[in-house]
C-alpha cells in the first residue's frame, strides 16, 4: 500500500437540492471536489428511484468535475451507452446483478468509460478477485444502497482493508472507493484501511460550507498509515 495514494473526494448528487443545481454543483466544484457521484437506482435491485440519463447530461454541461456513475440496477448493461453518451466517466455495476462481470467490464471500457465492480455489505469482497486486475475502481459499500443518510457498517474497515490486499495482490490499478455514512467520524479508518476515493453526500452537501467541509475530510486523510 503506497503512502501516495491520492485522495478523492466524490459529493453524491443525491444529497443535493436540484432545485438549485447549478450553484450546488459550483459550489462543490469551486470547493475542491474531484468527482460527481451519481447513485442510479431502478426501484428494483433497491427499493428507490432516482436519475437517469438525462440528469447526466445536464451535469455534464454544468460541470468539468468527472462523472462517477454509480448504477443499482437489474440488468445494468442496458444503460452502458445512453449514460456514456450522457458523459458518464466511470460507469460501475454490483456484482450481484452482473453474472458476466468480465464481458460487461470489457463491454465500458469499449465505449471509452472507465469500469468499476461494486458489491453490498453481504456480498464477500472475494467476489471481484478475478477481475480485479481488469477495474479502473472498485466500490465497497459501506451502507446498505438505496437511501442517502444512512449509518456507516463498522465492519466495511476490515472489507475494505481485504479490498486493498486483493487489488495489490492483482497488481491492479483500480480506485478503490467507498460509499456509504462518510464524514469526519469516518473516513480516516477507511482511508487508514487502503481507501483512497470517498463519497460523500450529507456530509458535504448538506455542509454550511461544502468547500470547508471537503478541506476537512481530506486533511483527515493527510495523516500518515
Amino acid at each position: 500500500m503506497s503512502p501516495a495514494r491520492t485522495v478523492r473526494i466524490a459529493p453524491s448528487l443525491l444529497a443535493a437540492d436540484l432545485g438549485r443545481l447549478r450553484e450546488e454543483l459550483a459550489a462543490i466544484e469551486a470547493g475542491g471536489a474531484d468527482w460527481l457521484h451519481f447513485d442510479v437506482m431502478d426501484g428494483v435491485f433497491v427499493p428507490n428511484l432516482t436519475f437517469g440519463a438525462k440528469l447526466i447530461e445536464t451535469c455534464r454541461a454544468l460541470t468539468r468535475l468527472p462523472i462517477d456513475v454509480h448504477l443499482m440496477t437489474v440488468e445494468p448493461e442496458k444503460y452502458f451507452d445512453s449514460f456514456v453518451k450522457a458523459g458518464a466517466n466511470v460507469l460501475t455495476i454490483h456484482v450481484e446483478t452482473a453474472p458476466h462481470l468480465n464481458r460487461q467490464i470489457g463491454r465500458i471500457k469499449e465505449l471509452g468509460c472507465s469500469a468499476g465492480a461494486v458489491m453490498n455489505p453481504g456480498t464477500p469482497v472475494e467476489s471481484v478477485a478475478e477481475v480485479a486486475a481488469d477495474l479502473d475502481l472498485l466500490l465497497i459499500m459501506s451502507v446498505n444502497p438505496g437511501f442517502g443518510g444512512q449509518k456507516f457498517i463498522p465492519a466495511s474497515v476490515d472489507k475494505i482493508r481485504r479490498a486493498r490486499a486483493i487489488l495489490d495482490a492483482t497488481r491492479s490499478r483500480a480506485a478503490l472507493e467507498v460509499d456509504g455514512g462518510i464524514s469526519r467520524d469516518t473516513i480516516n479508518a477507511c482511508w487508514r484501511a487502503g481507501a483512497d476515493t470517498f463519497v460523500a453526500g450529507v456530509a458535504v452537501f448538506q455542509a454550511k460550507d461544502p468547500a470547508a467541509e471537503i478541506a476537512a475530510l481530506r486533511a483527515l486523510c493527510a495523516e500518515a498509515v
